[in-house]
């Protein structure tokens, strides 16, 4: 645990994060958590238990649950065209609900760093709207459908916009009634807001950076970035334009209740035989492994099997992941910008790895 301590010690003293918050765990406890840094750097507030972060697209993975506990409930077929539940889905009538969530529908993925709204603008912000013009300006599939495997966004804003019309909710509603109230996670501990304003991480790009440089070519730095801290630029508190690929806000003990239940055999959330969909990796028409299961990557450490995502973006990075054949699970959180799926938790779980 000294090494993992080390490393994220380093992260912060060197600058390469304002604050990380680290959690290993089995289905029924915690084996060990670190946090360390500021929350907000001018106000010299540390991170606690209870900082929440911007979780980006690991919301992806409680879209994909949603899309399951729908089929459980016999209310979808994923195997079917998604355009016979969502007659005005604008891509081919041949693309099926599985291949949005395993991102092999050829769907395009245009830069998604300008989607983002001010907190202010929150409650007049009309996603449909804007997508709307999103999906018009790229009305083209990159691919015919699981011809390879590609990323796309906007495939899981049309899930999002699945979830809405075959449950009659909200995106939001649905996955607080079936996602979180069955965990007891409270608002303040993951939702689609920031709750408390106070308990929020500010979210930082590193001011003497290549990045720094692209971002102002992204987006208007004037509207989303305050006034420099230190050797870190913060963004004023924004709003994710696609709730469903990456709206979710919260604390790593959130993440951890979620994942603990996934690891349990018949957990609250759907059923075994179902929960299995979710990690079974899919292949391309011409058989090939795409490292991609239903909105889970599939991965190795160690010669352990893994299924992860990452979650990055303006100001925050984040991951998790499940060693299923170990039953434990993993979080980490930062309050600085990531682009990339970094794999940052090979770097520390190998430790714990190693032992078991």
């Amino acid at each position: 645990m000294d090494l993992i301590d080390t490393i994220l010690i380093k992260q912060v003293e060197e600058n390469k994060t304002p604050s990380v918050q680290y959690v290993i765990f089995d289905k029924d406890r915690v084996i060990h958590r670190f946090q360390s840094g500021y929350a907000d750097i001018k106000k010299q507030k540390k991170t606690t238990e209870n900082t929440t972060y911007n979780a980006f697209s690991i919301t992806k993975t409680f879209t994909a649950l949603s899309i399951l506990q729908l089929a459980e409930k016999k209310k979808l077929d994923i195997e079917q065209p998604i355009k016979k539940y969502l007659p005005e889905f604008p891509y081919s009538s041949e693309i099926t609900i599985r291949q949005l969530m395993s991102h092999s529908a050829g769907i395009p993925n245009p830069i998604p760093l300008s989607w983002i709204h001010l907190a202010e603008e929150h409650n007049s912000f009309d996603r449909n709207a804007f997508f709307s013009k999103i999906f018009i300006k790229n009305s083209k599939t990159k691919s015919k459908p699981n011809e390879k495997y590609a990323y796309s966004n906007l495939g899981y804003v049309l899930l999002g916009q699945l979830i809405e019309k075959t449950s009659g909710l909200s995106y939001e509603d649905y996955v607080r009634e079936n996602i979180l109230n069955p965990l007891n996670i409270k608002q303040t501990e993951l939702d689609f807001t920031i709750t408390n304003r106070y308990q929020h991480a500010k979210g930082y790009h590193k001011k003497y950076s290549l990045s720094n440089l692209i971002l102002g070519l992204l987006i208007d730095k004037s509207k989303y970035i305050n006034t420099t801290e230190g050797r870190w630029n913060p963004f004023k508190d924004n709003y994710v334009n696609g709730v469903s690929y990456g709206g979710l806000i919260g604390t790593s003990n959130a993440l951890v209740k979620y994942i603990q239940e996934l690891l349990k055999p018949n957990c609250k959330l759907i059923k075994d035989d179902y929960k299995k969909m979710l990690f079974i990796e899919n292949y391309t028409n011409n058989n090939k492994a795409t490292g991609m299961c239903l909105s889970w990557f599939k991965g190795q450490l160690n010669g352990k099997q893994y299924y992860a995502h990452a979650g990055g973006g303006g100001g925050y990075y984040c991951e998790i992941r499940i060693y299923p054949d170990l039953g434990i699970g993993s979080v980490i959180m930062f309050n600085r910008t990531g682009m990339t799926d970094e794999r940052f938790l090979d770097k520390i779980d190998k430790y714990i790895i190693s032992e078991k």
